[in-house]
């Protein structure tokens, strides 16, 4: 017996490649945790164990040769596959380290799907069976103290990374468990990143860094992938060093660059579904941090009576997102969440409170061929009876697609100047009138 505990078994054959590498790769796997001290094992760590296991695969493999030869990137795969199905999250290993890659969608055990730069792409990476993928599941869910069965079939979790996941299981599931993980990025994209992009120009964004550094409250709005963490990321950017933030998520994505930060993230119930910590108690319990700036990662239920609140109440400069595909759609939605507080208010008395809070709505939409484009900066004016009022500042006019697929379209100025150029001036931040005339950039 080895240093990890190893009992003599033999290794059986199994049919030739292809189409058999993962059974294999699984018979492989299988023999390992067959002779392997497993507890001794969930003590060390790769870096420790691997260099053992290596050999020991290898020994595994030239047994096999005869019957099953493999070239030496082949072997090389083998063994690093079963590698990452002792330690890591099996065959998504090869993915997580793939940095262009934002999200990893598992439909079913034999379709798995990633996306870069906006678009959607079918892998070839296949788990054995249902059983292998909530073997992968259980692992990740049982990493963060949750648990996933019959009784609690789906689950949010969070990879040591920042990565979020969820996934869902049978019964819920028909096709069989589910999975998907959206990627937490390590590279910031920066504000003028953004204009190199061709998310914006270079006006828009002009705009936009005087409007955070006057403490114009901000909702980012979009649907799903369409770039809002990213865009808030760069606004936050805008912030002064010398004021206090507190931030709130329901998973941490956020990537502040100011010392003086404070991150706050809600609690999701244990086991037992007890403990769980909400937005609108984080929120409340940020008016208490002498914030100068309040950021909210995203505003998606009755914690959006607080933010508006907070924004109603001296907390001046506060930035959200919400789900939302147009600026009136995410009136409506902040109408609906606001709603869900259960206080009974007057319709008009919530959008009294809107109108009065939020200053501007930024809308970034993810266009068909990916890309990411903020298509409306909106500045609410007020109110004309029970409607809230708005004009746009820029928007983005598309003009149709090319041969290659790709949106065509210009950002324009629609020549109106933002009531809110005359605070921006009062704090030493004046506009241009040029920024705010017909001006186009082809995009």
């Amino acid at each position: 017996m080895n240093s990890i505990g190893l009992s003599d078994h033999s290794i059986s054959t199994t049919p030739a490649r292809p189409a058999q590498y993962q059974d294999l790769k699984a018979r492989v796997h299988q023999e390992l945790l067959g002779r392997l001290n497993l507890e001794r094992l969930n003590r060390m760590k790769r870096v420790d164990a691997e260099p053992e296991l290596r050999a020991l695969i290898v020994g595994m493999l030239e047994r096999e040769s005869e019957v099953t030869p493999l070239s030496l990137f082949e072997r090389e795969s083998l063994i690093t596959d079963v590698l990452h199905e002792l330690f890591g999250l099996g065959p998504l290993e090869v993915l997580l380290t793939d940095p262009s890659i934002s999200d990893i969608l598992v439909n079913r055990y034999n379709q798995v799907y990633i996306e870069r730069e906006g678009k959607l792409e079918e892998t070839d990476i296949v788990f054995q069976n249902d059983a292998h993928l909530m073997r992968i599941i259980e692992r990740i869910v049982s990493s963060v103290g949750r648990r996933i069965d019959e009784s609690s079939p789906m689950v949010d979790a969070r990879l040591q990374d920042g990565s979020r996941v969820n996934a869902i299981i049978p019964p819920l599931a028909l096709d069989g468990p589910a999975l998907s993980i959206r990627r937490f990025r390590t590279d910031r994209i920066g504000a003028q990143d953004l204009v190199g992009r061709e998310t914006l120009t270079q006006p828009m964004l002009d705009f936009l860094r005087g409007v955070v550094a006057a403490r114009l409250n901000v909702i980012v709005s979009g649907g799903t992938g369409a770039g809002k963490t990213t865009l808030l990321n760069a606004l936050s950017s805008f912030i002064s060093d010398r004021e206090r933030i507190v931030t709130i998520e329901d998973a941490a994505e956020l990537v502040l660059r100011q010392r003086h930060t404070v991150r706050l993230e809600t609690r999701p119930p244990n086991i037992e579904g007890q403990g769980a910590i909400r937005q609108r108690q984080l929120v409340i319990n940020a008016l208490r941090m002498r914030p100068d700036r309040i950021i909210v990662g995203e505003v998606r239920g009755e914690e959006a009576l607080d933010m508006l609140q907070a924004m109603n109440t001296g907390h001046d400069g506060s930035l959200t997102t919400i789900h939302a595909n147009t600026p009136r759609d995410a009136l409506y939605r902040l109408d609906t969440m606001v709603a869900m507080a259960n206080l009974n208010l007057p319709e008009r008395a919530i959008r009294q409170q809107t109108a009065s809070a939020v200053n501007l709505l930024v809308q970034i939409t993810r266009l068909s061929d990916g890309s990411r484009k903020v298509t409306a900066i909106s500045e609410i004016t007020g109110m004309e009876q029970d409607v809230i009022t708005m004009q746009d500042i820029f928007t983005f006019v598309r003009a149709g697609v090319n041969k290659e697929g790709k949106v065509c379209g210009a950002f324009r100025a629609t020549g109106i100047r933002p009531k809110c150029a005359d605070r921006l001036a009062s704090v030493g931040i004046p506009l241009s009138a040029e920024m705010f005339e017909h001006m186009q950039a082809v995009a």
